[in-house]
This record gives C-alpha cells, sequence and structure tokens, in this order.
C-alpha cells in the first residue's frame, strides 16, 4: 500500500485536482471536530482512485473551489459511505454541488444486511479492522498524528472495491434500479448548521424534559441556554463541553438561590460552580425578571392523518418484511409523511407527492394510492 499524499499547498492542490479529474470513479470521505469545537468545519477531505490515496488539508489550503467541479461532474462517480454527513458538511462549509454518488451503507441497508457500518462491512469483505480509539478524535488539530492519518486513508482506500462488490449484489437482486432513486436523492442533501451556532431558543427548546416546566421555568432555561451558548463560542466549545442539558433542566427546575444550592445539583462539580456559579445564578435571576414563555405547541394532527399514517407505516412494514429490509428502505419516512399529509385521490396526485421517487411511485404507487383511499 502506497504512502498517501498529502495536500497542503495549492500547487499539489491544483495537481491532484488535475488527476481526479481523470478518473470515472473517486471515493470520497471527510472528518470533522464535531466533538471538540463550537462551529462544526470540515478538517480533513480523503480521495481515492484505484492507485492512490489523497488527503486534503481545509486548514492550509484558503481556496477549495477547484474541488467542486468534481463534485459536479456527473462523468465522475463518487464513493462514499454515510453520504449524507459527508455532503451536509462540504455544502455548508463551500457551497458544493454534487452529481452521481454511489454511498456504500445505503447500498447495503437496500440488500438487508445489518451490520452497515463502514468497520463492520470492511472487516466482512476484506479482513481489514478499523482502530475504533479514533472514531472520537479531534481533528482540528494540527499536526494530526500519522496514526490518525493512516486510520483516514482507510476509509476511502477500500471504499471502490467495496462498491464493485455491492453494485454487484444489488443488479443481482434486481435493486440497482431503487440505489440509483437513493443515491440521486443524497445530492439534494440539504447543508446543516454547525453545532451551537443554531438559534438559541431552537436548541433550548429542545432540552429533553423542558415541557415539564413552568412557563417561567422556562424563561429561566431561555436564559442558561443563552449563557451556555456565549460561553461556548468564546472557548470554541461545543455546547455539551460547557454544561449538559441536564444540568441545565436542573437549574430552571429548582431555581437556585446561592451557590451553596448550585451545589446540590448533580452535574455542577466544585470546579464547575467555581467557573460559572455566580453567571449562572444571575441567569437564573434575569430569567425570573422576564416575561413567562410558553413552550411553542405544534397542532395535533387530525384523526383522519393518524389513520393515514398508520395505514401507510403497515404496508410499509409489510413490504419490508417480504424483502428483508428496514421499513424506511420501502419508503422514506419523509415522504411517508408527505404522502399522508396530500391524501391523494388520483395517481397523478400521488405522483407529485413522490416527485423524488420516480421508481417507487412505478413500482408501489397503486399500491400506496389503495392504501390510502381505503382509510
Amino acid at each position: 500500500m502506497k504512502a498517501p499524499i498529502w495536500i497542503a499547498r495549492p500547487g499539489e492542490l491544483s495537481q491532484m485536482v488535475k488527476t481526479l479529474s481523470q478518473q470515472p470513479i473517486l471515493a470520497v470521505d471527510t472528518e470533522a471536530n464535531s466533538l471538540h469545537a463550537y462551529r462544526e468545519q470540515v478538517c480533513l477531505i480523503q480521495y481515492s482512485t484505484p492507485t492512490q490515496d489523497f488527503l486534503v488539508d481545509p486548514f492550509a489550503l484558503r481556496d477549495l473551489s477547484s474541488l467542486g467541479a468534481i463534485f459536479q461532474n456527473p462523468r465522475i462517480e463518487k464513493v462514499f459511505h454515510a453520504a449524507e454527513y459527508d455532503i451536509i458538511g462540504l455544502k455548508r462549509d463551500y457551497g458544493f454541488t454534487f452529481a452521481n454518488l454511489f454511498d456504500t451503507m445505503v447500498a447495503a441497508r437496500i440488500l438487508g444486511r445489518t451490520a452497515v457500518g463502514l468497520g463492520s462491512m470492511l472487516e466482512a469483505e476484506f479482513g481489514i479492522v478499523l482502530d475504533k480509539r479514533f472514531q472520537r478524535a479531534n481533528w482540528g488539530q494540527r499536526p494530526l498524528p500519522p496514526a490518525l492519518l493512516a486510520y483516514a486513508r482507510l476509509d476511502t482506500h477500500y471504499l471502490i472495491a467495496l462498491r464493485d462488490r455491492l453494485k454487484d449484489e444489488l443488479i443481482a437482486a434486481n435493486r440497482w434500479e431503487l440505489a440509483q432513486e437513493d443515491f440521486a436523492r443524497l445530492t439534494r442533501t440539504p447543508a446543516g448548521h454547525s453545532n451551537g451556532a443554531e438559534n438559541n431558543d431552537e436548541g433550548c427548546w429542545r432540552v429533553a424534559g423542558n415541557h415539564q416546566l413552568t412557563p417561567q421555568q422556562n424563561a429561566v432555561l431561555m436564559e442558561l441556554c443563552a449563557y451556555r451558548n456565549r460561553q461556548a463560542e468564546h472557548a470554541n466549545l461545543p455546547l455539551f463541553k460547557v454544561l449538559g442539558n441536564a444540568t441545565l433542566l436542573a437549574i430552571a427546575e429548582t431555581l437556585p438561590a446561592s451557590l451553596a444550592d448550585l451545589s446540590d445539583i448533580e452535574g455542577l462539580s466544585p470546579r464547575l460552580i467555581d467557573r460559572h456559579g455566580v453567571a449562572l445564578l444571575a441567569a437564573v435571576q434575569r430569567g425570573l425578571q422576564t416575561a413567562p414563555l410558553t413552550r411553542p405547541r405544534h397542532p395535533h394532527p387530525d384523526d383522519a392523518l393518524l389513520a393515514r399514517l398508520d395505514a401507510l407505516r403497515n404496508w410499509r412494514k409489510k413490504m419490508a418484511r417480504q424483502l428483508e429490509v428496514e421499513s424506511d428502505v420501502i419508503l422514506p419516512r419523509d415522504t411517508l409523511e408527505s404522502i399522508a399529509q396530500a391524501n391523494p385521490r388520483t395517481l397523478d396526485q400521488l405522483q407529485e407527492a413522490m416527485r423524488d421517487l420516480p421508481w417507487r411511485f412505478e413500482r408501489y404507487g397503486e399500491q400506496i394510492l389503495k392504501v390510502v383511499q381505503g382509510v
């Protein structure tokens, strides 16, 4: 196995892009720092051709726009494993668009495999064992240790060979067109936000257990979340490494008035109280002095919609058992919910609700319409 080529200079990037642009197929992966930074960012991009591995350092290169032509080129097949996460990051950080993808995890799920993690698949297919110690590594550090670089190159080194095996199986199982449909859907994956960069209100309402709070306690929780957000951004840490959700919820519930009160709250060590105690008490007081907040309520679906959802889920489960796959392989959850909401009365109306899934519409459309009309 040849050593990977480290790409950290514009000239090296240009030469790599020239090489990759001449390939009909590439393997791609990214590494990010979501467990170690306030705003997640792509920290490493790996490429493999059938004969060479490349490791691209985004921190050392100001302009990666030349990679965009590769990702959007329909003549170059890009092979990922669990592509959604990589696409979200690459769209978010660089605005890339995508065409002609193959996702080995998606392919494995369509074939009915259950052990679809890359480590499990590489071990089963090639006897390669990935070092699990590096799954939570800080890819934002520089220089990256040699062991991390070796781990990173393995994420793409075998992907093309794995893709070849999976494609043969998909064709043999008459599931290749289904896989192509899901690969095409992946290209439309929207860009995401970066960890703590989300709206503070949105993140606050997602704290588990907040539905048990009073409106005034909700106001306190909002102040606590805002304080944590500021601290995390200042220290460039993910939110959970500043203060955990359960800790913030406990403070909002108990409304401590002193440092002694804080010491009774699980998750607040003496070190954390020394660092944040006074500011947390001030946040509690601000919350108590502001207007009460009512948790946003989403309209409860009517009985007819719930009945359509249940009927569609039952049909989907039945079809999944026949093909020995997970239910969402038959019909993705978002599409199922869209169909139930649309309540189509004709095939034309159903086709509109399934416009991103033409193969599934042709295969299952009449059955789905019958299910919806039968409710």
